[in-house]
């Protein structure tokens, strides 16, 4: 059997929120007490993991003073210290406090939007003092739950004004970040700017440093919305914008669950997986999910060795896929090749569209070929089973 053990070169990574997470939900108080931050170092550190991420006020409360500030940091660098742990992404909380319950870079007050761009400064200062050298920015208050008083256009001016700014703020410190927007299309607010993958890769390429802002797709976002995560995945990687990645798993339609990785489209996950690992993507696997609300702090060590153990269960499984005899037959057959008419496709030129005009196809046996996609998603799914 193969080793499931995970360790630092796999790159698996958690957020101080995710095993952090004290068990609250919409209609429940909470059911596990805090952990500390350090504490959570050290914890991560013995299950083999490579590092944790951190919004600013995971670590720091928002009401700190300078001296408080100074010490948590002070104590949370030193359990990184002692345990190698990096810290490999930051990002702001810009939904908690009542200040953004109407928005923060996109607010219609001009006050909010200035206090989130010097909130989120802050917060890069404290992310590259760790030595982060990702930034995302997920916008669960950039949005509104009516049309009435809003208007999106402008919503969407202020989200890259302030992105702008940020990047130009990043540059001129000296840090290097990559930044990476999280899509995601509604909860908190009724509905989301940049709800998809798509949409935020058109929002890009608007911007004046586009080169410096990618992709953190997670799973349970584009899964709420009923749309494909590996195809989402796809999109990022041939746009080369995929700069980090969040694993978690979901139902369709239910509010945003944060699962296990893997613990319910265990397909969808698999795919996922494939999808990394034959890319060759060399980023983080971060875990954005939490322990159900039922477990107490032993569940919480579970849940997150279980998310590490799946992906390296469902990494075995992609390198058995690759090998399969009859699995890549399937594939060959599906996959019909034509070097000819692919060259004449591949680069237009007048020849090129001279020689396909003049092909003549046989329409009718194109539409009654059988590619054989019962039969691979078949021996795919006795491969997940365990059975091949």
């Amino acid at each position: 059997m193969a080793d499931y053990t995970p360790k630092p070169e796999h790159k698996f990574t958690f957020g101080l929120w995710t095993v952090g997470n004290i068990g609250r939900d919409p209609f429940g108080s909470p059911t596990r007490d805090a952990i500390g931050a350090d504490y959570i170092v050290h914890k991560l550190a013995e299950l083999g993991a490579y590092g944790v991420n951190l919004h600013d006020n995971d670590l720091v409360p928002i009401d700190a003073t300078a001296s408080e500030r100074d010490k948590i940091v002070s104590g949370f660098k030193k359990a990184l210290a002692d345990t190698g742990l990096k810290v490999p992404m930051a990002t702001t909380n810009l939904f908690s406090d009542p200040a953004f319950k109407d928005g923060a870079f996109t607010s219609p007050d001009a006050r909010v939007r200035a206090l989130a761009v010097q909130k989120t400064m802050n917060a890069m200062d404290l992310g590259a003092e760790l030595g982060a050298k990702t930034y995302v920015f997920w916008g669960g208050r950039e949005g509104a739950e009516v049309d009435a008083g809003s208007n999106a256009i402008e919503g969407l001016q202020h989200f890259r004004e302030a992105l702008n700014f940020l990047a130009e703020y990043s540059e001129d410190q000296g840090y290097g970040y990559k930044f990476a927007l999280e899509p995601k299309p509604n909860e908190p607010r009724g509905d989301i700017y940049l709800p998809t993958v798509g949409s935020a890769l058109g929002f890009i390429a608007t911007l004046d440093k586009s080169e410096l802002f990618g992709l953190n797709p997670e799973f349970a976002h584009e899964t709420m919305a009923g749309l494909s995560f590996v195809h989402a995945v796809a999109q990022a990687i041939d746009a080369r914008k995929l700069f980090h990645i969040d694993l978690n798993d979901q139902k369709m339609g239910r509010f945003d669950q944060d699962l296990r990785f893997g613990a319910e489209n265990p397909k969808g996950a698999f795919f996922t997986v494939k999808l990394l690992e034959d890319s060759g993507y060399a980023g983080m696997r971060h875990f954005d999910a939490h322990a159900l609300r039922t477990e107490d702090e032993a569940g919480v060590w579970a849940f997150a060795k279980g998310c590490m153990r799946t992906y390296l269960i469902l990494k075995e499984k992609v390198a058995r896929f690759n090998a399969d005899t009859e699995i890549q037959a399937a594939i060959k057959h599906y996959k019909v090749q034509d070097a000819t008419l692919e060259g004449l496709v591949k680069t237009y030129s007048k020849d090129n569209a001279s020689k396909l005009k003049a092909h003549t196809f046989d329409r009718e046996a194109l539409g009654k070929r059988g590619p054989g996609l019962e039969h691979l998603d078949q021996l795919t799914m006795e491969l997940l089973y365990g059975v091949r």
